[in-house]
């Protein structure tokens, strides 16, 4: 009867154990679910501030080119060509 009693109580200790950790796992869960979703946001602002940094770069290399830049002056021209090109075909459809 002893040795049954002992069971029962290390079964008690055992599972009283176990009900702590899974407490303490959830809280830890929670939390981390938290921080993913805080870097997520993170990640999200980041990746909108490097879209607008890369639009302001490319404005200034076109900037740049217009004002002299030997680097990007064949880029711009292209560009300008490309949209001349755009406009004289809306101007052509617009006539038809």
């Amino acid at each position: 009867m002893s040795n049954v009693l002992e069971i029962v109580d290390s079964l008690q200790s055992k599972l009283e154990s176990l009900l702590t950790k899974y407490e303490l796992l959830k809280i830890e869960n929670q939390q981390l679910l938290e921080k993913s979703e805080k870097l997520v946001q993170n990640v999200q602002v980041r990746q909108e501030s490097l879209t607008a940094i890369e639009n302001k770069y490319e404005s200034l290399k076109i900037a740049n080119a217009m004002v002299g830049s030997k680097e990007d002056k064949h880029a711009t021209k292209l560009k300008i060509n490309t949209l001349i090109r755009e406009i004289d075909k809306c101007i052509l459809q617009l006539s038809e």
